[in-house]
């Protein structure tokens, strides 16, 4: 009786491999022939894909089909050159290599033991960006603290957040249990993913205070003082305060040198989210930014963003290992090695919340190699030049206004007329489907939001953007 053999060979795997690299290359040629939002409608996908899963195995080739006719709909297309909407999501494609190498090897990097390489290959790539940034000696493996990649910027806030609680109740909380009223603190333009870290950390929602910002949209750091200290008068214990670089709506930056000042001072753990700009450090001359790092405990940063290396990868460094060990290290007996017992080894699932971990590190070590420093300072010198070129056509109008300075490679700008024309001509532009951005609201007006950073982009691309902002406008203009 013949075996039974439901497996793809690795001829076959060879071969179908293959179609789907090319799919993807011509993804890429043809992606600015897509429309760059998403038109479907809700239910269009799911009402077109079958109720139940085949019997029988399908093809390849049906697949590729598939993708073509039902999953492209409904895809918004956020590698195109003409998405300027939220934060980048980029890639590349030295990252999609590693990240199909990653997948390839399907390895477990829970423990150093599980596959060593994944471990060091990690730990020397964060040691690379660490130079590469020039953050302060705390944050390299060689010294008292170092670096891990976690999934998301939320995660790695939601972690130094527990490393914090676990601190200020000398490790009792996770044997006991929260007993003592802790209160955390970040400005009222801090990325809401913080808020839920306190959720989740049993911190409460009540406990949080948002501090108010400047007319930078900057958190005034008297008001963080003077809350600090009446939390301290009502028998409260501050114990964690988050400093942004680049905040979501506006891309502002916190004062970290007075946040870290008083961070001391008041034995609270200094947390810097710079999820959005953190790559800009690669350039020397945009690393002012982040003065006052040398203060901080944790320090965060999405290569997912700006840095080519596709989601999901952000870089989580403290600058007191042992804080996040002492946290989250469980070390039951299936998870007992020789390694791990000799102290000389890094088990990186003592580093965050979950145990399992992808080999996450193969993909940015493949872009810093495709790239290398000056290839990819070029690209973020190059994206910061093109903001300010659009921000310069804004000024230059007459109909337009930038809102807020623009920090980097996002301008905030809007039509001098109310927040219902900003929306609709948002909301027009979006629909045509040629370009996508977005909004948000500073001191309660609609601001529109030009993120320039996709991989891809041109001059072209946000000369065109303009183009059809403006052409936009006018019409509305004329039909009101």
């Amino acid at each position: 009786m013949e075996k039974l053999n439901y497996h793809m060979s690795p001829e076959q795997f060879r071969e179908e491999g293959k179609k789907i690299i090319d799919w993807i290359a011509d993804y890429y040629e043809q992606i600015e022939d897509y429309t760059v939002l998403s038109q479907v409608k809700p239910g269009d996908i799911i009402n077109s894909l079958p109720d139940a899963a085949p019997l029988q195995g399908e093809s390849i080739d049906d697949m590729i089909k598939d993708l073509d006719e039902k999953i492209m709909p409904g895809i918004t297309h956020w590698q195109s050159p003409n998405f300027f909407a939220y934060f980048n999501a980029n890639t590349s494609f030295p990252s999609i290599l590693g990240d199909l190498v990653s997948s390839g090897l399907g390895v477990q990097g829970m423990l150093w033991a599980t596959s060593p390489a994944a471990t060091e290959v990690e730990t020397r790539v964060l040691d690379w960006l660490a130079d590469m940034m020039n953050m302060p000696e705390q944050f390299h493996s060689t010294s008292s603290g170092g670096g891990v990649i976690q999934d998301t910027a939320s995660t790695a806030a939601l972690t130094a957040i527990i490393a914090a609680r676990e601190r200020v109740t000398k490790f009792k909380t996770n044997e006991d249990g929260l007993d003592k009223k802790l209160v955390a603190y970040v400005s009222s333009q801090t990325h809401s993913s913080v808020e839920k870290g306190i959720k989740i950390a049993g911190i409460g929602r009540a406990n949080l205070r948002l501090i108010d910002v400047d007319e930078n949209c900057s958190m005034r750091t008297d008001l963080l003082e003077q809350q600090i200290q009446q939390d301290r008068a009502n028998g409260l214990i501050p114990f964690f305060v988050c400093g942004t670089i680049g905040t979501t709506s506006s891309t502002a930056i916190d004062p970290l040198p007075e946040i870290g000042k008083i961070c001391k001072q008041q034995k609270c753990w200094f947390h810097i989210d710079a999820a959005s700009l953190g790559t800009a450090m690669l350039c020397p001359e945009f690393r002012h930014l982040a003065n006052g790092v040398e203060l901080a405990d944790s320090y965060s940063f999405n290569p997912h963003k700006w840095m080519f290396t596709n989601f999901d990868c952000n870089v989580f460094w403290v600058a007191n290992r042992h804080e996040l060990i002492n946290t989250f290290s469980i070390l039951p007996e299936y998870l007992r090695n020789k390694a791990t017992e000799s102290g000389e080894v890094f088990d990186y699932r003592d580093w965050h919340i979950q145990l399992g971990r992808r080999f996450r590190a193969l993909k940015l070590w493949f872009v810093i190699r495709h790239y290398g420093v000056e290839g990819l300072q070029f690209l973020i010198r190059e994206h910061v030049r093109l903001a300010n070129e659009f921000e310069n056509w804004v000024n230059d109008s007459e109909e337009f206004e930038v809102v807020v300075p623009t920090t980097m490679n996002m301008v905030c700008f809007r039509y001098k007329s109310d927040d219902a024309f900003n929306l609709k001509l948002m909301n027009t532009i979006n629909e045509a489907g040629k370009i996508f951005f977005t909004h948000t609201k500073l001191d309660g007006q609609v601001v529109l939001r030009m993120n320039i950073g996709q991989t891809h982009i041109e001059e072209k691309h946000v000369k065109n953007a303009w183009k059809i902002i403006q052409e936009t406008a006018k019409e509305l203009k004329s039909t009101n």
